[in-house]
């Protein structure tokens, strides 16, 4: 029981790690994009735009309900960035050391 729960941590922890990459990748590509240092009008551009938005938009999307706008400047992204960082760091290794005080003691397998 003790390796599905290494399992499952492992697999929480890269998921967490993948979507804080994807919400990096997507405000940087923003950025460049209003700062016009590249440009939609490429096709391939324009499909890897696409691609981060409708990955990223999902995860921001509630966060900037209860932001407020400022400006031209957008902070759901590190807010974003935040939340789902400490919750990495903070919340799921003691939720999975419970986890495994639950299960009991490992048994050493020889």
């Amino acid at each position: 029981m003790h390796a599905i729960l290494d399992y499952l941590y492992f697999i929480v922890r890269t998921v967490l790690t993948l979507m804080v990459w994807v919400v990096i990748l997507y405000a940087i590509a923003q950025t460049l994009i209003s700062f016009q240092v590249i440009n939609l009008r490429n096709r391939i551009v324009f499909a890897i735009w696409r691609g981060l938005e409708a990955m990223a938009l999902p995860m921001l999307r509630p966060i900037r309900r209860f932001l407020p706008m400022m400006g031209p400047m957008d902070f759901s992204a590190l807010a974003f960035l935040v939340l789902v960082g400490g919750a990495n760091t903070f919340l799921v290794p003691p939720l999975f050391h419970w986890l495994h005080d639950l299960v009991g003691p490992r048994i050493a397998a020889y």
